[in-house]
């Protein structure tokens, strides 16, 4: 009888061991095949990394380059400069050895390993500098050192509110800047650096809704080397060097792009300035690149104010510059 029970709880031990066994390895492959189906309403990765890059030199060395990345859709990030110089920085800066054009190698990985890659052909020529314009798209997280809302560079609360951010229509990326009534209320504002005595041209586009009886919205460049800095709008408007108002309203969802030349004098420094007139308007894609030796064209710019007592009344304040005479067209004839 006592065999008979032994026999019995080595047979039992045997199924258990049997078992466990079993459980183990259903664990293990589980474990190693868990990732070789997608998981329940999972979807498919179609959007890769896009590699792009703009460089801009340093206004101290023109041999050095401040790279900045505008891959879209990656984590990781590869540079090649040649001659086996490289650099894994988001945003580097790289010294090349003298004036000539190097090709520079962007690649971007995204966390699956996917990769993108673009090369541009640098030059790197001796001559006036190139600014660079932050946050000149509004996009989130595009700052040098990485964050940013879109409009952090764009703050002046001594000239006004910040401005809002739009997802709606925009013309480049997925957002612009939004300036809503009323007028003045919200301006943009951001100092930049400039080579003085030199011809640039600022583009920027824009948009503003329909039926304001008075649309305008105002773009100027500020003198700050030699005004600055301004504690209210009446400063900055005795600083303008440059400007131009646009009132094209007649497509609200589609922007028209608009230049602005302008000869940096003594400056240094300058300030991109907007604000709106009593219309809500939206701008987006700040560019600034060095313009044609000569002299500037006349720039177009006004304020306006309504008077307090009569609201049909409005007086306006001419900020056009390098111009010698002015024709104004208020409507109807007059």
């Amino acid at each position: 009888m006592r065999q008979k029970v032994n026999i019995f709880s080595k047979t039992k031990l045997l199924l258990m061991a049997i078992v466990s066994a079993g459980m183990v390895a259903s664990c293990v492959n589980d474990e190693l095949f868990r990732d070789d189906l997608p998981d329940t309403n999972s979807k498919v990765d179609t959007v890769f990394p896009a590699a792009n890059f703009s460089y801009a030199a340093s206004s101290d060395d023109f041999r050095i380059i401040n790279f900045t990345n505008l891959a879209t859709e990656a984590t990781v990030f590869e540079w090649d400069f040649g001659n086996g110089n490289t650099s894994t920085e988001q945003d580097p800066t790289f010294t090349f050895d003298g004036e000539g054009t190097y090709p520079v190698t962007l690649t971007a990985i995204d966390g699956n390993g996917v990769t993108g890659s673009t090369t541009i052909e640098v030059m790197v020529v001796e001559g006036p500098f190139q600014p660079i314009i932050l946050e000149a798209g509004f996009e989130d997280d595009t700052l040098p050192e990485g964050g940013g809302d879109g409009r952090d560079s764009w703050r002046n609360s001594d000239l006004g509110g910040v401005i809002q951010i739009t997802g709606s229509p925009v013309t480049f990326g997925d957002q612009g800047a939004k300036l809503p009534v009323p007028a003045g209320d919200r301006v943009g504002y951001q100092e930049i650096t400039v080579e003085p005595d030199t011809n640039y041209d600022l583009s920027f586009w824009y948009t503003m809704l329909s039926g304001s009886s008075d649309p305008s919205l105002t773009v100027a460049v500020l003198g700050v080397t030699e005004n600055g800095p301004f504690a209210n709008k009446e400063e900055a408007n005795d600083a303008i060097i440059a400007s131009v108002t646009v009132t094209d309203d007649s497509e609200p969802d589609v922007y028209v792009q608009q230049k602005l030349s302008f000869n940096s004098g003594i400056n240094n420094t300058v300030a991109i300035y907007f604000t709106n007139g009593e219309v809500e308007a939206r701008l987006d894609d700040f560019t600034i690149e060095v313009g044609i030796p000569g002299a500037v064209p006349p720039s177009a710019g006004f304020d306006i104010a309504q008077s307090e007592t009569n609201f049909l009344e409005y007086t306006f304040t001419n900020s056009s510059v390098n111009a010698s005479t002015y024709e104004w067209d208020f409507g109807d004839g007059n």
